[in-house]
């Protein structure tokens, strides 16, 4: 008996209530629909976008869903509260995870995960379902915000459970009468806000390289461009002097002016949430382009202890949110330490950008903390005496002076 026969056999027995399944319109999650259909579910299916597609694309996933069989199907254009809730402290902290990665889906997993259980509440449904399979880290990361949020629904996740291949997916839909396109493409991409993930057989080995024609975006422009963004206390409000309403905005337009050189191109080799290692390549022209700026302003108008501690607590942060820790109350008072941090995180950053590559030219700030009136470094101040120095150097020196002279003396003792 075929997997597809079986699948279908198991598919009898009483109705087991409503279920909200988180709803992309490929594979699994077409799958998923018409197994918990089957399964004599009333399936209720949950687009979240957080970047990743227009509007003839929401109509198309919608139509999909419609097609397999769904009781409700809804769009949530999440956009703006992902910014809000999330991309907006990992700009705050320059965060990059492995000093690489700008949390491309891994951050909007968490948006996505956050809208689908309170879809679940607001239908009163008795279950929730997800496409992941049982090889990464989204799986965590659902059931993690849904063992939270909504503890007493049953999480159904056919596609981690039953252990299927593609091929037998493929095979079930095809003996159901599911019209849509299975080929798949030689290369997995997932598209957001804030960035696009590039996974193929070159990311499957510790050794390879993306070839050119498999990005997303193509290198268009070749003429080097001068560039300038403006931050007003950390966030993103203008680029090349248009000025937008909301930073979602201007980190579109931004990507529409940088994505052509082909800028933010990169392979992340990370830690994955169970265990195992596993290399992903992605573009992220926009988000690389503001998190370097805004690094850039910040070494300027920041003390150094204001640096060093940022550094710190945001590297924990990355870390904590690409495991799915969205919702631990500590990530809560590091973002009031990093909102509180860019206070004065105002100002216009100067770039040039080239094929694949960007240069930070200079900033503009009324918070510049290099101010020629307090001394230029290396040349001469205006601030200090010599003798403030000579006293200074003493002091800060004293302790360490103390601890060599007693060494020095006990030494000579023995």
């Amino acid at each position: 008996m075929s997997q597809a026969k079986d699948l279908k056999e198991q598919s009898t027995g009483k109705a087991p209530g409503k279920i909200v399944l988180g709803f992309s319109g490929g594979l699994d999650t077409s799958f998923c629909v018409k197994y918990l259909t089957e399964k004599k579910y009333e399936v209720h299916s949950i687009v979240v976008n957080t970047g990743g597609f227009d509007e003839s694309e929401i109509k198309k996933i919608e139509d999909h869903a419609y097609s397999l069989g769904v009781k409700s199907h809804t769009s949530i254009n999440a956009v703006e509260g992902y910014y809000d809730r999330i991309v907006r402290y990992l700009i705050y902290g320059n965060v990059l995870k492995n000093n690489t990665y700008p949390l491309s889906v891994s951050a909007e997993r968490l948006s996505q995960a956050l809208h689908i259980a309170e879809h679940v509440k607001k239908l009163n449904a008795d279950a929730v379902a997800h496409g992941s399979t049982g090889a990464g880290n989204d799986q965590v990361r659902f059931d993690m915000i849904f063992q939270i949020l909504i503890p007493d629904i049953e999480i159904i996740t056919p596609i981690r459970d039953l252990k299927l291949s593609r091929e037998e997916e493929i095979a079930y839909l095809k003996d159901m009468q599911v019209n849509m396109n299975f080929e798949k493409s030689v290369y997995s991409i997932n598209k957001g806000l804030w960035g696009t993930s590039v996974g193929g057989r070159e990311t499957l080995e510790s050794k390879g390289v993306i070839p050119e024609e498999a990005w997303p975006t193509q290198l268009t422009r070749s003429e080097p461009e001068a560039l300038k963004i403006t931050f007003d206390k950390g966030e993103l409000t203008s680029v090349n002097d248009k000025k937008f309403s909301h930073p979602v905005q201007a980190i579109q337009y931004l990507h529409s002016i940088a994505s052509p050189f082909a800028i933010g191109r990169d392979v992340h080799v990370g830690d994955t949430i169970i265990g195992i290692k596993g290399r992903v390549g992605f573009e992220a022209a926009a988000p690389i382009i503001i998190i370097k700026a805004h690094h850039a302003l910040e070494k300027h108008v920041l003390t150094k202890w204001q640096l060093s501690w940022k550094d710190q607590l945001a590297q924990f942060y990355g870390n904590w949110l690409h495991e799915g820790q969205i919702l631990d109350p500590v990530m809560r008072d590091i973002e009031a330490f990093l909102e509180s941090s860019q206070q004065q995180v105002t100002g216009d950053v100067f770039l040039q950008l080239m094929p694949y590559r960007f240069q930070i030219t200079g900033i503009d700030s009324p918070y510049d903390l290099m101010s020629s009136k307090f001394g230029k470094y290396g040349e001469m101040n205006t601030g200090w005496t010599a003798e403030d120095v000579r006293g200074f150097t003493k002091i800060f020196g004293n302790q360490t002076a103390i601890f060599h002279h007693i060494k020095e003396q006990a030494n000579g003792k023995h």
